[in-house]
C-alpha cells in the first residue's frame, strides 16, 4: 500500500478513521520556513464547515513532534500527530462481516485479506486531515515565491435530509511562472489529475476548457498570444505540453455523493447473501464545502514538489 505522495517535497500519512490518531511526515521542506500556526489552524477548521457535514467533531489540533524548532523548519522530516477524540466505533459493529454498496469495504478485503470496518478505516475521509497539514506547509513555502492557490465550489446543491449530493470544485493557481512540469510522463496536468483523483469521492478531473474543448474547433480552442507572453484566453488552463505557461493554472474536480445515507441499504456478506440494513454512524450529506481545502492542499503539494524539482522556487 502506497502512503507517500511526492518526489522531493513528500507527504507520508498514517492512521485510520477510528484509531487513536492520524498523522504524517513532510520530508523535503527547506530549512528556515516560518510555520504560520494561525493559518494552519484556519486551514484545519475549513474541513469542518458546511451545514450538511458529519456531526463528528474533532478538535484537529496538530502536534509537531520533529522538524520544527521555535516555529521554524529545520530541513529535517516534519512529523505531526492529530489525535482522534470523537470516536463511536460501536456504530460499525454490524458492518464487520458486511460490505456496503459503493464503498471500499469489499475491494479492501479482496486486496489485503483484512480491513478496518470502523468508519471506513484508512479509506475514510478522516485521512484527508493529514493532507491539509502537508498542504498548508506547502502553501507557506509557495507564498514566499508569490504563488497562491484558491478553490471554490462551482456546483453543489443542498441535499434532502435522507439523501446526499456531490458537486464540482474549481481551483486556480496564481503566480506560477512558466516552465513548471515535464513533457510526456511528467506533465503538470497529469500530476494534478493524479493528486485530485486520490481524494476520497473524486470521480472526474478536467483542466482549462476540459470536456467543452471537445466541442470546439481548433481556432476556437487555441489561446492566442497577447503582449508580455500572456494569452487572450486560457482554454489550456495555464498548461501547454505538460508545462506551465505563466497563465493561471485552472482545473476542476467532480465528486460523487456520499454513498452511505440514512435509508435501508442492501449490504452483502462474505457468502454473497444480501442483507437490508439502515447504516448507523455519522456521515456527510454533502462533503463538498469541507473538501475545498483538501483540493487546495493536494494542488499545493503538487506545485511545491514540481517547482522544487524544476528549481522555480
Amino acid at each position: 500500500m502506497s502512503n507517500t505522495f511526492g518526489t522531493l517535497f513528500k507527504l507520508t500519512t498514517f492512521g485510520e478513521s477510528h484509531g487513536p490518531a492520524i498523522g504524517g511526515v513532510v520530508d523535503g521542506c527547506p530549512a528556515g520556513l516560518e510555520i504560520d500556526f494561525a493559518m494552519l489552524r484556519d486551514e484545519m477548521q475549513r474541513r469542518h464547515i458546511g451545514d450538511a457535514a458529519t456531526s463528528r467533531r474533532e478538535l484537529d489540533e496538530v502536534e509537531f513532534v520533529s522538524g520544527v524548532i521555535d516555529g521554524v523548519t529545520l530541513g529535517t522530516p516534519i512529523a505531526f500527530i492529530i489525535r482522534n477524540s470523537d470516536i463511536q466505533s460501536d456504530d460499525y459493529k454490524s458492518l464487520s462481516t458486511l460490505f456496503r454498496p459503493g464503498h471500499a469495504d469489499y475491494t479492501y478485503e479482496r486486496r489485503f485479506g483484512i480491513r478496518d470496518p470502523r468508519g471506513g478505516g484508512r479509506a475514510s475521509g478522516r485521512e484527508t486531515a493529514t493532507r491539509v497539514v502537508g498542504g498548508a506547509i506547502a502553501k507557506m513555502l509557495l507564498a514566499k515565491s508569490g504563488i497562491a492557490i484558491h478553490a471554490t465550489l462551482k456546483e453543489c446543491t443542498t441535499p434532502p435530509s435522507d439523501d446526499s449530493t456531490g458537486g464540482i470544485i474549481n481551483c486556480i493557481v496564481d503566480g506560477l511562472s512558466a516552465g513548471c512540469g515535464d513533457p510526456v510522463f511528467g506533465k503538470l496536468n497529469a500530476q494534478l489529475a493524479a493528486a485530485m483523483m486520490s481524494i476520497p469521492s473524486a470521480i472526474g478531473f478536467e483542466v482549462g476548457a476540459g470536456f467543452e474543448a471537445a466541442k470546439m474547433t481548433g481556432s476556437e480552442f487555441r489561446d492566442n498570444w497577447s503582449e508580455g507572453f500572456t494569452t487572450s484566453t486560457n482554454h489550456c488552463g495555464g498548461i501547454q505540453g505538460g508545462i506551465s505557461n505563466g497563465m493561471p493554472v485552472e482545473f476542476r474536480v467532480a465528486f460523487h455523493p456520499a454513498v452511505t445515507i440514512p435509508r435501508p441499504t442492501g449490504c452483502i456478506d462474505r457468502n454473497g447473501t444480501i442483507h437490508a440494513i439502515t447504516p448507523e454512524g455519522r456521515h456527510d450529506r454533502c462533503h463538498l464545502p469541507r473538501t475545498v481545502v483538501v483540493v487546495e492542499a493536494m494542488a499545493a503539494l503538487v506545485i511545491a514538489d514540481m517547482a522544487l524539482i524544476d528549481r522555480i522556487i
